[in-house]
């Protein structure tokens, strides 16, 4: 086995390490050893579970276990393939594999919600589970607004390479469950969610655009952001009128406070996730560099400072002498124009980092990019991962696909694709830089 074989397995057990520390299983059962409402939830008469997202069905199956005794009932919104029943909660196919929208089906699972939740008794205990594709999974437009209108508003900000933080506070107020509404529909004794985060900082108001959490934004700041990326005139009417009248007061704003029966913990992240990745690396023997869970911005940008990251080691042991291995979690953006062509933010590093180093700049360097998800935007694949031997492998050319956004059918060519199916769980992106 040559030493750039053996330093892709490495990569692919680092980056397999941090999805792990993720799943469900030990953060769920890490909650119920150490909370306190734990207690409270184990001896309610009845618990009803709603939420949404990726790790639904982990995070579904684990509650089951948890609780034998307990009289559990509820329904939570997953991607198809991951719907069924988990024990007694029901798991509703809220949207097609690989397409990260609302749709009709998911609007249905939310009304089901509200239902269970406007329907407790004063001694119920509900628990929300909430994860990465929460916001799309949880469809439930506001009075006036079609949930095409939302869609389209939400495509547009997603061209225009609108953070995370930005969708989701124009995607609040559309919305009758996000933004802290969700929790304002419980009438029983305590609303618990379990929260694993996909959003750099953790910041609880934006995960699944924070249904059960309070909402710090407005309607004006909703309009603001329409306007920076000059949306306004694109905007369906509906939600250009439906903001407006927002803004003037004429619809209720999104609450600035949660009722005091409602607690929000964050189990899971892309800290966590990191932590066991260079945990990973350190026992095979690499040194780490660990660039944290807060990196974002724009993925060319971030690939060109990796780039000279690896360079310095490589020529000056700086920040540290190989064998060396950096670790860069949060999650980038690609901004998207006409003639785009296929791939995701995670490909797209991987490209971008080979362009800046060239065949020779990638010697003894392997680099593996993949969303925690399994998903790497409307791909099949989580990412990819590529050393200097992927320049062999391609006739393509590689400035060119990187010009286009078009790195899926450059690593399809190569071999190259981290194809893993849905991993059940999502904490941002993580990505492994290997020097030899």
């Amino acid at each position: 086995m040559s030493r750039t074989a053996s330093l892709r397995e490495d990569a692919r057990a680092i980056w397999d390490a941090a999805v792990d520390a993720a799943r469900p299983g030990p953060l769920i059962e890490r909650f119920f050893d150490r909370d306190p409402l734990a207690a409270a939830i184990r001896s309610a008469p009845r618990v009803l579970v709603v939420g949404a997202g990726k790790a639904g069905r982990g995070m579904a199956e684990e509650l089951d276990a948890a609780l034998p005794k307990v009289h559990l009932e509820g329904l939570v919104n997953v991607p198809a393939g991951m719907d069924g029943t988990a024990g007694r909660i029901r798991l509703h196919a809220a949207r097609p594999q690989g397409v990260n929208e609302p749709t009709a089906a998911g609007v249905q699972g939310v009304e089901e919600m509200l239902r269970l939740l406007n329907g407790a008794g004063p001694d119920d205990v509900a628990v929300c589970l909430l994860s990465g594709g929460g916001s799309a999974l949880l469809p439930a437009p506001a009075a006036g607004i079609a949930l095409d209108d939302k869609l389209a508003i939400t495509k547009l900000l997603h061209r225009c390479g609108a953070t995370i933080d930005e969708m989701n506070c124009v995607r609040k107020h559309l919305s009758r469950v996000k933004g802290g509404l969700l929790a304002s529909a419980f009438r029983g004794r305590l609303l618990v969610s379990l929260i694993v985060s996909d959003v750099v900082g953790d910041p609880l108001d934006v995960i699944a655009s924070g249904p059960t959490a309070p909402d710090p934004t407005t309607f004006a700041d909703a309009l603001a952001i329409l306007r920076r990326f000059d949306l306004l005139a694109a905007a369906p009417p509906g939600v250009k009128e439906h903001l407006e009248r927002g803004s003037l007061g004429e619809v209720p704003e999104t609450p600035k406070t949660v009722p005091a029966n409602v607690a929000n913990r964050a189990i899971g992240s892309n800290r966590v996730s990191l932590d066991a990745a260079k945990r990973e690396a350190e026992s095979r023997g690499y040194r780490v560099l660990d660039l944290g869970s807060f990196i974002e911005g724009d993925t060319a940008a971030v690939a060109t400072a990796v780039a000279g990251i690896v360079r310095s080691i490589r020529r000056d042991s700086q920040p540290l002498s190989p064998p060396a291995c950096i670790l860069i979690g949060g999650e980038t953006t690609v901004t998207l124009g006409p003639g785009s062509g296929k791939g995701g933010r995670n490909q797209e590093f991987v490209l971008a980092l080979l362009a800046k180093l060239g065949s020779a700049g990638m010697d003894g360097v392997v680099v593996l990019s993949g969303g925690t998800d399994g998903e790497d935007g409307p791909t099949d694949a989580a990412g990819a991962v590529a050393d200097a031997s992927s320049f062999t492998r391609v006739s393509l050319p590689l400035e060119d696909h990187l010009r286009r956004h078009d790195a899926y059918p450059f690593f399809d060519q190569a071999g190259d694709l981290i194809r893993c199916g849905l991993t059940g769980t999502n904490v941002m992106d993580v990505r492994v830089v290997l020097v030899k």
